[in-house]
């Protein structure tokens, strides 16, 4: 009998908690929660255009919307999401179609990781 084993993926995601902090400190608590709010659609958004173009096998689409994934990422301090997204552009750029399968779906693991972390971080500000 052969046995099959269910491995469960877990995604740690890291948030760079000092480029928050420096967000809060440049432009103040409420500003800051604005800003962080707006990035967050923009970055659920990003990532939907990239798992989209992943979807429709357009590579092109897929690097571009990796790369502004990954620049939206850095600037709020997902370093994890931004490195994902660097790779997921990577494997687009090189036609390397089984690595661009396994990173875009680290991507949404990741990707909704990051989003519910930082928006659970944002909320309780």
């Amino acid at each position: 009998m052969t046995k099959i084993a269910r491995l469960t993926v877990a995604e740690n995601a890291t948030i760079d908690t000092h480029r928050l902090n420096e967000i809060v400190h440049e432009l103040g608590e409420n500003a800051a929660v604005q800003v962080i709010g707006a990035a967050l659609e923009e970055l659920a958004l990003a990532m939907n255009h990239v798992l989209q173009a992943v979807a429709r096998g357009d590579l092109a689409q897929v690097a571009e919307h990796a790369d502004r994934l990954s620049r939206l990422a850095w600037q709020v301090g997902l370093v994890t999401l931004a490195g994902v997204a660097v790779d997921v552009g990577s494997c687009a750029e090189r036609r390397e179609l089984r690595a661009l399968t396994a990173t875009s779906a680290r991507l949404g693991r990741v990707g909704n990781q990051s989003l519910t972390q930082i928006w659970d971080r944002h909320e309780g500000a």
